[in-house]
């Protein structure tokens, strides 16, 4: 960028003196400008002359975020960048650190680099506790205990998860994605996975060779979030090579996982012994029963009760 003394250099004629010297006047009768300088009293005038073009651009570059238009929209020589003043090797320097508004949107990245999700709506990977406005005994309990599970939830270290249950609309998923997005603000990553496209996908997979690869990226989710478990169609597969597969590994691991359900754990007993096969056998009893303790052994259960806020 040509600074403002080699444009000046360039011409001689007094008209352009005199539009440098109204250009020097304003930056020098800017408020910012005679701040700074006031701070400074050991520049000389010819060090302030000779940084002229960075008093200028400071100036300049302020003035936009005095009227931001936004981000996207930012003005300034780098985009979201504000400039400070400094002195390097006795004369003065710009250089160039976030604004808010760029700090936020940063921030806003970071933050949903800790939250992953499987066809969830966006919307609901977006809540947060502070969303919570409820007074609802059954509810206000169970944020309660949610936002202790947040606290104290230590992956890899003590697997203890939640189970969520209770009829339609009564706030389950609005739950689980302010845990997620709670655990996010502690940089602690969660996946939440809607539970019946997610076996259908895995279905599908094994066509394709990409049902091992998915599994596990699931599996190993340092906070894995299972929403609606029990509305998928249960069959032996579902039930034994994935479900229970699953929950084995992340007991060994020690890896939390929060269920929600519209099913209470007897009812889910019931749900995962009842196959495409029709009937319930003492076999897939046996087998239901195996991911039920899994469940009550590394799970607090919330039992969520309340009105259909969907049909508000």
């Amino acid at each position: 960028m040509e600074s403002i003394n080699q444009s000046l250099r360039q011409f001689s004629n007094s008209r352009l003196q005199q539009q440098f010297q109204k250009l020097k006047k304003d930056v020098l009768e800017d408020a910012r400008i005679r701040s700074y300088l006031a701070s400074h009293p050991e520049l000389t005038t010819e060090q302030r002359d000779n940084g002229l073009n960075e008093l200028y651009q400071y100036k300049e570059q302020w003035q936009n975020c005095d009227k931001c238009p936004g981000l996207d929209a930012c003005p300034n020589l780098i985009k979201g960048y504000q400039p400070h003043l400094t002195i390097y090797r006795h004369d003065i320097h710009l250089e160039y650190q976030t604004c808010p508004l760029k700090r936020k949107a940063d921030e806003r990245k970071r933050h949903a680099s800790f939250v992953k999700s499987l066809y969830i709506p966006k919307e609901m990977t977006e809540v947060s506790f502070d969303d919570f406005h409820e007074d609802n005994p059954s509810r206000v309990k169970a944020f309660a205990k949610a936002m202790g599970f947040c606290a104290e939830v230590k992956p890899g270290e003590n697997g203890r998860g939640l189970y969520i249950h209770g009829p339609f609309g009564v706030g389950k998923t609005f739950l689980v994605g302010a845990i997620a997005n709670d655990l996010a603000d502690r940089e602690t990553t969660t996946m939440i996975v809607y539970a019946p496209d997610f076996f259908r996908e895995l279905k599908t997979g094994i066509s394709d060779g990409s049902y091992q690869n998915k599994l596990d990226v699931v599996k190993q989710a340092p906070v894995l979030i299972l929403d609606d478990i029990g509305a998928e169609t249960m069959s032996n597969w579902i039930r034994d090579d994935i479900l229970g597969a699953m929950l084995q590994f992340r007991m060994m691991e020690k890896l939390p996982t929060v269920f929600t359900s519209n099913f209470d754990l007897d009812e889910l007993a019931i749900h995962l012994s009842s196959t495409q096969r029709g009937g319930i056998e003492r076999v897939d009893q046996l087998k239901a029963g195996r991911i039920l303790e899994r469940i009550k052994h590394m799970n607090d259960v919330i039992d969520m009760k309340g009105e259909n806020k969907r049909e508000k």
